[in-house]
């Protein structure tokens, strides 16, 4: 259990106030007992002076007994019972003065308070009202018993109350890694099942939204392929090279922009198009070298290791095509020298270093001022994108006037 989630604290906090209640009883016995102890002496205290005063003055006789009996105290008047107590009782405490003492004696769950005078005169009486202190400690232990069972039933039901924050918890967790999937609907009328179901709610507005967005996305593109092919080959027949050259750039400007869309839709929308099988890296920088149609002399590929890796063929091909044409593009000389290892996949060119941080160019539509001539601003976002789907990551750096854009985090199969 993590020490900063609520189940911990609230177990803190419950284990605290238990151990508090478990202090307070003890210190409430202590007290109790010194309480009872105090009160019997006392008592016997009184009922002793009063009894030797008596003593003194004359026997034992009715109105002697009937003082007592206030005190609930009665005189043992079988000589049996008397020596039987006086042999086998445990004393407890005796308590000598000038005119006399008295002995408190415990037998058989009983207190006896004997009385010596001076004068050689002696009587036993029995406490009828003393009890044990053990009977009254189990009213305490009864009422502090009470008060942790209910601390322990207000635990229990505050951890069930608050235990659906981890199924939510799970749910949004999914919902983070692209999963629309989810159902964390709650028939309860608490707080947490009130925030379950506007966040199932705002899941289910977000895949319409994400459907309709998808179905607009594919028919705009639809659309836009006819046209853009139809006039693509009707620039061909433009008689004047030059009006012909600028329409043409400007249809493949077009569909190459129309291309990165499509991609953007692929990985960008919930993740369904990604469809991952085990690829030879050597033959996607192949294929993405073809994609590009770039002249071979333009890039350079070291193998230190050829290896298999879990990827979506089509989508991985795409990113290594846009940081070749990126390298490619944005370099001195025109060239791009891509090394391969276990570790990564380093693409590196000659050129100045970037204006920005590389998180300023995984955003759509954004370029270097000297650069606002090349592209759409799309390339390296599309990169970021297609690398997040498949769990690695872009980084960037530039050394010695060289630009490095490396792909890491890939998960290699031998």
């Amino acid at each position: 259990m993590k020490k900063s989630s609520i189940f911990f604290s609230i177990t803190v906090i419950f284990t605290i106030a238990s151990i508090g209640v478990f202090i307070a009883y003890l210190s409430m016995i202590e007290y109790d007992k010194q309480k009872y102890t105090l009160e019997l002496n006392e008592r016997y205290s009184i009922v002793s002076r009063v009894s030797l005063v008596k003593l003194l003055e004359h026997n034992v006789d009715e109105q002697f007994e009937k003082e007592l009996k206030l005190y609930k105290m009665q005189v043992i008047k079988d000589d049996a019972n008397i020596k039987s107590i006086l042999a086998n009782g445990e004393y407890l405490q005796k308590i000598s003065a000038r005119i006399g003492s008295s002995s408190i004696i415990y037998f058989k769950k009983n207190n006896y308070l004997l009385i010596e005078s001076i004068a050689k005169k002696a009587v036993l009486l029995h406490d009828k009202r003393f009890k044990p202190y053990i009977k009254q400690l189990m009213t305490i232990r009864i009422i502090f018993g009470g008060i942790l069972l209910t601390l322990f039933g207000a635990y229990f039901w505050t951890v069930r109350k608050i235990l659906p924050i981890k199924k939510l918890k799970r749910e949004i967790d999914k919902f983070a890694s692209g999963d629309l999937n989810i159902d964390c609907q709650m028939n309860t009328d608490d707080e947490i099942a009130e925030v379950a179901n506007a966040f199932t709610h705002a899941v289910d507005e977000i895949k319409k939204l994400n459907n309709s967005r998808r179905l607009f996305l594919r028919n705009i593109m639809h659309e836009l392929k006819t046209p853009i092919t139809k006039g693509r080959i009707t620039a061909e027949m433009v008689g004047e090279e030059k009006q012909k050259k600028r329409l043409i750039s400007v249809f493949e400007k077009l569909d190459s922009l129309l291309d990165e869309f499509i991609a953007i839709e692929q990985v960008t929308v919930d993740g369904s198009f990604i469809h991952k099988s085990i690829v030879q890296i050597d033959s996607m920088i192949d294929e993405a070298i073809e994609i590009l149609m770039a002249n071979p002399d333009s890039i350079e590929i070291e193998y230190q290791n050829v290896f298999e890796l879990k990827a979506d063929f089509k989508l991985l091909s795409l990113a290594i095509k846009n940081l070749i044409d990126n390298a490619i593009k944005y370099s001195t000389n025109s060239k791009v020298k891509i090394k391969v290892s276990y570790q990564s996949i380093s693409f590196a060119s000659k050129g100045k270093k970037m204006e920005h941080d590389l998180s300023y160019y995984i955003e759509p539509f954004t370029r270097d001022s000297k650069n606002s001539a090349h592209g759409f601003g799309l390339g390296l976002y599309i990169v970021d994108s297609i690398l997040k789907a498949h769990n690695m990551k872009l980084v960037y750096s530039h050394d010695s006037g060289i630009n490095y854009f490396k792909i890491e985090g890939f998960v290699t199969i031998f």
